[in-house]
């Protein structure tokens, strides 16, 4: 498998704080990749670590062929996109206007939107279910709209690997489901690749080719998901029992126990 992103041995440190330690993690072309854990084990600052917001102490990230390091912002924005937790927009843009930024790495030296870039923006609306929503400022959408706004963004970036952190938070069962199966269907397209954290572990197992397990800032486990989403797993990473039964396709489905 050729591989679009590479974590070699990253270790970060915040502050006094080493949040990873060693992870040696790859994502590779075509493939969906879903990172699991407990609050705090240091996902996010994963995806943070790909978009170079944070940079490794130890180890190199390196993106097909290329270290994280030599690209330049806007080479590596035109690559890599992310949808974070949460997104402030405090001025009242449309939401064409919105995921039109995620066209901005690709414009020319005047920053002016073609033709193409507002129907790119415009058929990535389309595709999770926004379309109607173009004209709407962002301010008098819900949370959930706003997040399906957002992954638009992140997709009309044309990127080479998509990294969402926990995408669908704020969305309805029906969303969730739209949303995953929707990055399911995207990496299927030549070339593109996405990781994504997640607490809905039904779902992260149903949509994911592999689940890396993090805990305690390493990956203690990566492997299809029903390797990986083991009661003995759980029970080391979450410190819960579990019951696990297998679902439809195979998949692991995860049942926590009450105290």
């Amino acid at each position: 498998m050729t591989h679009a992103l590479r974590f070699e041995g990253v270790s970060i440190d915040l502050g006094a704080r080493r949040v990873l330690s060693g992870v040696d993690l790859e994502l590779g072309r075509g493939e969906l990749v879903a990172l699991a854990g407990p609050n705090g084990a240091g996902k996010t600052t994963l995806l943070r670590a790909a978009t170079r917001t944070l940079s490794p102490c130890e180890g190199r990230i390196v993106l097909g062929r290329d270290p994280l390091s030599d690209l330049s912002r806007r080479s590596l924005a035109q690559r890599v996109a992310i949808v974070p937790q949460e997104t402030q927009i405090p001025f009242p843009f449309s939401a064409l206007e919105v995921v039109l930024m995620g066209r901005s790495p690709h414009l020319n030296w005047l920053g002016f939107e073609s033709e193409e870039d507002v129907a790119i923006a415009r058929r990535a609306m389309e595709s999770v279910g926004v379309g109607e929503l173009a004209e709407r400022s962002i301010l008098e959408l819900s949370g959930g709209e706003r997040q399906l706004v957002i992954v638009a963004r992140a997709l009309a970036q044309s990127p080479e690997v998509l990294l969402l952190d926990e995408p669908t938070a704020f969305l309805d069962l029906k969303n969730r489901t739209q949303v995953l199966s929707l990055v399911r269907a995207w990496v299927r397209e030549e070339g593109r690749s996405a990781l994504v954290v997640s607490h809905d572990l039904g779902l992260a197992a149903q949509a994911a080719d592999r689940v890396a397990l993090v805990a305690e800032g390493c990956v203690q486990g990566v492997g299809p998901p029903e390797e990986v989403l083991t009661a003995e797993n759980l029970q080391r990473a979450f410190g819960v029992e579990a019951t696990v039964i297998e679902g439809p396709g195979g998949k692991p489905v995860v049942v926590p126990r009450l105290r």
